[in-house]
């Protein structure tokens, strides 16, 4: 039995060659933790007061309400918040950017770097202190992609820059590569 010949450069129905390398990851990234502060204080007061307060109420229902709420405060004030930014994720790869978010109804949306955007980024006062900021991906649809509250938005936006270029220049090769294979006729030969 003869192993199976297997080709690097397979052809897509676009007709461009496809890409050798795998794919990689080059970041995974969350909204900065920063947005947990007031809720993990929250938790933090709601436990030391229900510490507190239990059994030295003057009535036996609010000794009974107070656990059920303290509770129902835990979850409304921590436990809902850091679902959210758990949800919450942005997958950079050497050929397109991912954001995921979505608890009960998931949303993913995909970029190609290939396709070519503009990144910006602003910050506010407090962001900068922290280093971080919100990413805008502008590639000429209706809404452009945001990733809100980047940690190291400075490297995050200087990396998108030199993954776009590098695919604009793969891209640029494999036209160069297939307007030289159009050139050529199966009847004629080389025009």
């Amino acid at each position: 039995m003869k192993p199976k010949k297997t080709e690097t450069n397979e052809t897509e129905p676009s007709g461009y060659a496809r890409e050798s390398r795998p794919e990689e990851v080059v970041a995974r990234l969350r909204p900065h933790a920063r947005v947990l502060l007031w809720p993990t204080l929250l938790l933090f007061a709601v436990a030391g007061a229900t510490g507190y307060f239990a059994g030295n109420l003057p009535e036996p229902w609010q000794n009974a309400a107070l656990l059920p709420g303290a509770i129902v405060l835990a979850v409304l004030g921590w436990l809902l918040p850091l679902a959210a930014w758990l949800t919450k994720r942005y997958t950079i790869t050497s050929r397109r950017i991912i954001f995921r978010h979505g608890f009960f109804v998931r949303t993913r949306q995909e970029l190609l770097h290939s396709r070519g955007y503009d990144v910006s980024v602003r910050q506010n006062w407090l962001q900068a202190g922290f280093h971080s900021g919100t990413v805008l991906i502008n590639s000429g649809l209706e809404h452009p992609l945001i990733l809100k509250d980047i940690p190291n938005v400075d490297l995050v936006q200087s990396v998108l820059h030199d993954l776009m270029e590098q695919s604009v220049t793969v891209m640029g090769s494999r036209r160069q590569e297939q307007s030289a294979h159009a050139d050529e006729s199966a009847f004629w030969g080389r025009r």
